[in-house]
């Protein structure tokens, strides 16, 4: 039996990407999914959840939890995965963007998990999985905001592991680097920049997530970076 089988897992940003490949990596191994994104929808998984929440709004978030666990009756898995990105100088950036960079990454993970914590305390093995960035490590140039907010997100989480793998409780950030999805697409990134083909794709991040909720209750994976053989940038 999978150590996923039968397990509850909600992920939010579900619809597309990497979101869409871990649904479909996690009901692959057994789990019962509860599935958040703007668009809603199930993606197709039998037994799935599909529930539209935007993660700046607390009350979505509520919602999908509580019909979480309305349906499936406990939570046991919780994938952070929402997110949004734009690239540029610090001052060409729009405002609206700086705004729903904040609001997504930052309020949007404080959100979900101020939701989903009390539930999670109740399982006998639970995991948190953020998926971060290697931006919220690094810093790179031209992502002084998305940088910004992933940097929250690592800070966050380093800080939530002290308080909460003592309740079993284990906290997991997954920081990759480039993508090939259409995250920031239009912002930064276009379809057709050649950079595209050497990123990794959404499925190697997936199996990242499933890794660390996988794992042996008896350890657990504080922070995973994975960047694609092309980055030479941690050297």
């Amino acid at each position: 039996m999978s150590a996923v089988e039968g397990r509850v897992a909600l992920v939010t940003g579900a619809s597309s990407g990497i979101g869409s490949a871990t649904a479909h990596a996690l009901a692959a191994a057994g789990a019962r999914l509860a599935l958040g994104s703007r668009r809603g929808g199930d993606l197709g998984i039998e037994g799935a959840l599909g529930q539209v929440c935007d993660v700046r709004d607390p009350g979505q978030v509520d919602a999908l939890t509580a019909a979480a666990v309305d349906r499936f009756g406990a939570l046991d898995i919780v994938v952070a995965n929402a997110g949004v990105g734009a690239y540029g100088d610090f001052l060409s950036l729009d405002p609206e963007h700086l705004e729903e960079m904040i609001d997504t990454n930052v309020k949007g993970l404080l959100y979900t998990v101020r939701a989903t914590l009390p539930h999670l305390l109740k399982s006998e093995g639970a995991d948190l999985v953020v998926v971060a960035s290697i931006a919220g490590q690094r810093g790179p140039e031209g992502e002084a905001v998305y940088a910004a907010s992933k940097f929250a997100q690592v800070g966050f989480m380093r800080s939530l592991d002290h308080e909460l793998y003592r309740q079993g409780v284990r906290c997991s950030t997954i920081a990759p680097g480039g993508v090939h999805t259409e995250f920031a697409m239009g912002r930064g990134r276009s379809p057709g920049d050649p950079d595209l083909a050497e990123m990794m794709r959404p499925q190697e991040i997936a199996d990242a997530v499933v890794h660390c909720v996988t794992r042996p209750r008896t350890h657990r994976v504080l922070e995973a970076t994975i960047l694609p053989m092309s980055d030479d940038s941690m050297n």
